[in-house]
């Protein structure tokens, strides 16, 4: 995994723990994604640092214009990506690992005319 897919998992993350909980912590991405405490606390930092997230004095991570910006980017590509593959017979759990893998790879172009069909339910046909 690069740095771009690592900050991108990260801030759909965030983004997809904060639509669920409300709230997100550190120990919530790190039980999440499966990562250790220590290895989510350096991402953060970075995050952080990048002007992707703000972490309040409680530690209440919260992502910044810019980092909700690429996260709900990131999101939508997963999950038009992942019903994509659903619908023409992959398993869940496949379609899952692999929207996550493509949604990191594909250009702008691509991701848009591959959302302008299935937005029109051609992938149906």
């Amino acid at each position: 995994m690069n740095k771009l897919e690592s900050k991108e998992d990260y801030l759909e993350r965030i983004l997809m723990l904060s639509q669920k909980n409300g709230s997100v912590r550190s120990i919530d991405i790190a039980h999440d994604m499966g990562f250790s405490k220590p290895s989510v606390s350096v991402a953060m930092k970075k995050l952080r640092e990048g002007g992707f997230i703000t972490v309040d004095k409680e530690g209440l991570i919260s992502l910044t214009e810019e980092g909700r910006k690429i996260a709900e980017k990131t999101y939508e590509r997963h999950k038009v990506i992942k019903s994509i593959l659903i619908s023409i017979g992959v398993s869940d759990s496949i379609a899952e690992d692999d929207a996550c893998k493509i949604e990191h790879e594909l250009s702008d172009e691509t991701f848009a005319k591959i959302r302008e069909v299935y937005n029109n339910g051609k992938h149906r046909n």
